[in-house]
This record gives structure tokens, C-alpha cells and sequence, in this order.
């Protein structure tokens, strides 16, 4: 099964027809459990490398969480590794006008707040690895849209909110294809083709490609 752009047409979303898919969902949720689980184990000793790396460069907190919406726009705690400086939210809105991506999201290549650790982490997308432990407690899933933030979905409207119908996820069809090289629009309608072909077999394959974007990056920053 090959991952394909979208073709640039809208999408609507069933979400009764979504909330029914209780086979898919719950081995979903098994291999989110199981494969969460396995990766903090074996991921332990990257965990341990990123978390000396980040203390050593200015001393600050090894990891940082901040309030997103996920599934039914209910807010919930994401966890990162830490990869700018310990004021970035502070600094974020002498930055807004800098944005370099349309839309309801931030995005700039050239972030001043970013370290240097978090530059490597964030190429090699090792500061999400903390999520792995929402992925457990039931508040994300490997596979999904990303969570927005409460003020991003201000600015929705009701065809983005669609990508709120399920819930969130670490990794998603956005970032093993176009990531940065599409607008906020097109990081929709990605997400809501994902949601309207999702199954096992297409997250199975996210992941593989996520693996895979992990050791050669497709321009995350």
C-alpha cells in the first residue's frame, strides 16, 4: 500500500460513522499500548542521551508540556523534550508576524528560540519521544493528526475542525509526506484524507516511514 498525496479536493468526515469503527478503534488502541510500551523501553537509553544533551546546554528543564486540544476538542497535557529556551512562550508574539506558514499554526525555519540541542532533536524528530507516554495513557495515539493548540482552533473553521473528530497522534500522513511543504490547508486536508482511509494497515505504514524519517529527516524544524 503506497502513501500518495492528496488530490486537491475537500473532504467531509462522518463522525457517527467514525465513533462505530469499534473493531478498528480497539486494535488501534491495542497497538498504541503495546508498541508505546516497547518503544520506552528500548528507548530508554535515547531518552537518557537527549535528557544529558539538553541539561548541559543551559541547565533548564529537560522536558516541556503544554495544554493542546485533542479528540472532541477536549484539552489534555503533551509532553516534549524541551528544545528551545526556557522563555519561548513568552517570546512567541514578537514572532507571530514572522510566520512563514498561512494559516492557523506557527511554523518559522529560522526560529532564534530554538537551542542547539533542539535543533538536532527536532531534525531527527526525537522531541516528541515524551509523547509516547500520552500514546499509553489514552490521550494520544501513534498515528493521528497533530493536537492544535487552543488558540490555533479559534481561527478553525468547521471544515478544519474536522481533524478534531479523532484523536490526536504523534506521527500522521502530514509528516511522512508533504510536511513542510505545504500550507496549513494542506496539512487539513492530508489529515482528513488520513481519517477517511485510515485502518491498521496505512498506520503501520505511517510508522514505518516515520522510523525511517528519523535517520534521514524530510526537513522538519
Amino acid at each position: 500500500m503506497e502513501i500518495k498525496m492528496v488530490e486537491n479536493k475537500k473532504v467531509l468526515i462522518d463522525e457517527q460513522a467514525q465513533n462505530q469503527r469499534y473493531v478498528y478503534r480497539f486494535f488501534k488502541r491495542m497497538l498504541d499500548i503495546v508498541a508505546s510500551v516497547i518503544g520506552l523501553i528500548v528507548l530508554s537509553p535515547i531518552f537518557l542521551i537527549v535528557s544529558l544533551a539538553i541539561k548541559a546546554e543551559d541547565r533548564g528543564p529537560i522536558f516541556y508540556s503544554q495544554v493542546r486540544l485533542g479528540k472532541g476538542q477536549r484539552p489534555f497535557k503533551m509532553w516534549k523534550f524541551r528544545s528551545m529556551v526556557v522563555d519561548a512562550d513568552k517570546k512567541l508574539e514578537k514572532l507571530l508576524e514572522q510566520n512563514e506558514v498561512e494559516g492557523a499554526m506557527f511554523k518559522m525555519k529560522e526560529d532564534p528560540r530554538i537551542t542547539k540541542v533542539g535543533r538536532f532533536t527536532r531534525k531527527h524528530s526525537l522531541d516528541e519521544l515524551p509523547q509516547l507516554l500520552n500514546v499509553l495513557i489514552g490521550e494520544m495515539s501513534l498515528v493521528g493528526p497533530r493536537p492544535p493548540l487552543e488558540r490555533e482552533v479559534a481561527d478553525y473553521s468547521e471544515y478544519d475542525k474536522q481533524r478534531l473528530i479523532v484523536k490526536p497522534g504523534c506521527t500522521g500522513l502530514w509528516q511522512v509526506t508533504a510536511r513542510n511543504d505545504v500550507d496549513f490547508g494542506g496539512m487539513v486536508d492530508l489529515d482528513l484524507r488520513y481519517i477517511e482511509k485510515s485502518g491498521l494497515m496505512l498506520d503501520v505504514i505511517i510508522l514505518f516511514k516515520t522510523i525511517g524519517i528519523v535517520f534521514k529527516p524530510n526537513g522538519a524544524y
